[in-house]
């Protein structure tokens, strides 16, 4: 009796495969039956692919939304909006290069564009911090987002950071009150506001720029208080434990949509966006769009009393907590 490949193996032998594929199509025509070879090779690839990702573990969507190809925020503004104007500076201190703030269109619609700006490589990385902002990000969104509500456009926000920066220097400036203060910003815009979570959603910094009418989630994004290894550390001091703790954060899309966190799911394709940005691309725009459509349509004050409800609903025990403490004694 032979027994089924683990998930490890399987990750393993489709590494190889995608390997082996790339190689055949760099080596062109020099090669025998060529295109037999390559259909041969790209049909196992998708069989493999479709049974890892038909039901992909906590820690896979982890291992996806931290991909290096996955699409940026750079990508997104490339391919949903026209004619990108960039804001700079808080007005306060400085300019921040981990925070996007501008003008664009988004299907003809001009709307301000808030986003996390992680790097495409290495070098860009380093100089936009990983996508993770310092006060004077958080202090230039808000500045923006201020100005959507003055000149009566609606807001799209992109979160895609592991969390605000934790250098000594971004606490002198006072981090945490300006990742309160963006918060708030987004509770009183009396503006129409889409967030969408295109990667990682970590902590407070991304929650920074996360409140709005309408929640989105990639499909294979993450959204959590603190990363696996971070917590894995700290409940069990092990970090090797970061796959149990990814299954225990309830992190996924759809851990939150059910829980009520987010209010929808947006579909990648299968095993990732870096696997086909365009069509990444696409499904988002479509998301966008409607959703922008729909809270437009309502009144300000009407919009402004469904988003306190919407996050005074989240977090509500079905017990009082005293009964909850009583009965674990």
């Amino acid at each position: 009796m032979t027994t089924a490949p683990d998930r490890g193996e399987q990750e393993r032998e489709l590494q190889q495969l995608e390997e082996q594929l790339a190689q055949l199509q760099a080596a062109g025509s020099d090669v025998p039956d060529l295109e037999t070879r390559l259909q041969a090779l790209r049909e196992r690839v998708q069989a493999l692919r479709e049974a890892l990702w038909r039901q992909p573990t906590p820690w896979q969507v982890v291992q996806a939304a931290r991909h290096p190809q996955r699409p940026k925020l750079g990508d997104y503004l490339q391919r949903l909006f026209t004619d990108v104007v960039e804001l700079h500076g808080d007005r306060l201190f400085g300019d921040d290069p981990a925070m996007f703030c501008g003008l664009a269109r988004l299907d003809g619609q001009a709307v301000v564009v808030v986003g996390h700006h992680k790097g495409k490589d290495t070098r860009e990385n380093v100089h936009r911090r990983w996508g993770m902002p310092n006060p004077e990000g958080y202090r230039k969104a808000a500045r923006v987002l201020r100005l959507a509500d003055k000149l009566g456009l609606p807001a799209v926000t992109l979160v895609d950071t592991p969390a605000a920066y934790p250098g000594v220097e971004a606490e002198e400036r006072g981090q945490a009150e300006a990742i309160a203060r963006s918060i708030l910003t987004l509770a009183q815009l009396r503006s129409p506001v889409v967030v969408a979570i295109t990667g990682e959603g970590g902590s407070g910094g991304a929650l920074a720029i996360g409140v709005g009418d309408r929640v989105l989630m990639m499909q294979y994004a993450i959204y959590s208080v603190i990363p696996p290894e971070g917590c894995a550390a700290i409940l069990w001091r092990d970090a090797a434990r970061k796959e149990e703790a990814a299954s225990a954060l309830k992190l996924t899309a759809q851990d939150l949509l059910e829980l009520g966190v987010v209010d929808e799911v947006v579909p990648e394709p299968l095993g990732g966006a870096h696997l086909d940005p365009e069509r990444a691309a696409q499904f988002l725009r479509e998301a966008l769009v409607r959703h922008l459509r729909e809270v437009q349509a309502l009144p300000p004050e009407e919009r402004l009393q469904r988003r306190y409800d919407k996050y005074r609903r989240m977090g509500r025990f079905t017990a009082h907590p005293e009964d909850l403490l009583a009965g674990g004694r």
